[in-house]
């Protein structure tokens, strides 16, 4: 007995079903399916790394109306520094200054610690527990190329990176911008640009370390292959590299040397507000300059120098440092990306 009498007779085809169609299917099924794998690899870091950064973002935009709120209840008390101030006007500013130091004592150093985190605890184990666990042998093995699957790994990480770093630190600028330096009133500025803390969250800076980050731990997770291994040097090697961009900073940009009448109560030489005081000293009678560090060690002998000269980064370099920085780093991150990417071949497996 046939098959056909079997089954019975097969009903024609429309030819544009049997051929036109599931090739389509198959064509647009393809890059779809590389990126939904890699969605289903970062979900969970993905969801981790969004709920600090929306709570972030929150915490900010409820922090601008509070400040903003705070200010205007002490200017329509009548709080103004150029008079002496009443108990209700010293309670009030305690109330605000809470709220500023909340956002330079503990939001501020949170979120200058996020590209650390970024390479530990997301770009680390990205691709050392693929090569742990033994599935990239797996994944490679189909029909997919090396190039397409690493460039569809590593782009929903980076895409929700480039996305959460933006809000976070458009809205930090913001809240700095606005309420800190350039609120109405007397109540002047704090936070000098330049900071320590201050300096990592503004701008364009913290997306591009955010960035270079995640790149960094990714290469070290493929260079040593163990998850906890790839965790601990990846952090290590972020902050390892910010710590060389603090000693490399004063120099992305030519800096401004002036010289001064020396005043000791003043400590010898007194910058512009909001500046970057680089390195400063004394001019003796003899036209011999001398350091800070070598007054340390001749107090007496600068003491009486008539002359203090400093170098220094005006508040105006603040942009061209954080351009220059920002450039630097998305460099190297292309060029840390290029290097996983040559590293990552089926002979090297």
């Amino acid at each position: 007995m046939s098959a056909s009498t079997l089954t019975g007779p097969t009903a024609p085809v429309p030819a544009d079903r049997t051929a036109g169609r599931p090739a389509t299917a198959r064509r647009s099924r393809g890059p779809r399916g590389v990126l939904w794998l890699s969605w289903q690899q970062s979900r969970v870091a993905v969801r981790t790394m969004a709920v600090p950064a929306v709570l972030t973002a929150l915490i900010l935009i409820a922090l601008h109306f509070l400040i903003q709120d705070r200010a205007e209840l002490m200017r329509q008390a009548g709080c103004d520094f150029s008079v002496e101030w009443s108990r209700e006007c010293l309670v009030r500013y305690g109330r605000l200054e809470m709220l500023l130091r909340m956002f330079t004592d503990i939001l501020q150093p949170a979120i200058t610690a996020v590209p650390v985190m970024l390479g530990a605890f997301l770009g680390g184990p990205l691709l050392a527990q693929e090569y742990e666990r033994g599935t990239l042998r797996m994944v490679l093995a189909q029909s997919v190329s090396p190039g397409r699957w690493l460039a569809a790994r590593l782009a929903v990480p980076g895409a929700a990176v480039l996305l959460l770093s933006t809000v976070v630190a458009g809205l930090t600028s913001w809240v700095w911008w606005s309420d800190v330096v350039h609120r109405r009133g007397a109540f002047g500025a704090f936070d000098p640009p330049f900071q320590g803390f201050t300096y990592p969250v503004l701008g364009v800076v913290p997306v591009a370390w955010s960035l270079f980050g995640l790149a960094l731990g990714v290469l070290v997770g493929q260079l040593l292959r163990r998850t906890v291994a790839a965790v601990l040097a990846g952090g290590a090697a972020v902050a390892l590299a910010h710590t060389a961009m603090i000693v490399l900073r004063p120099s992305l940009w030519p800096v401004t040397e002036r010289e001064q009448p020396y005043n000791n109560t003043l400590g010898g030489f007194r910058q512009p507000t909001n500046a970057w005081l680089v390195d400063h000293g004394v001019v003796l009678a003899d036209g011999t300059r001398m350091t800070s560090g070598e007054c340390v060690r001749s107090s007496e002998v600068c003491a009486a120098a008539p002359t203090s000269w400093g170098r220094f980064h005006p508040v105006s370099h603040f942009v061209p440092i954080q351009l220059v920085e920002a450039g630097l780093l998305l460099a190297l991150t292309a060029v840390v990306v290029v290097v996983v990417f040559r590293r990552l071949t089926r002979a090297g497996i």
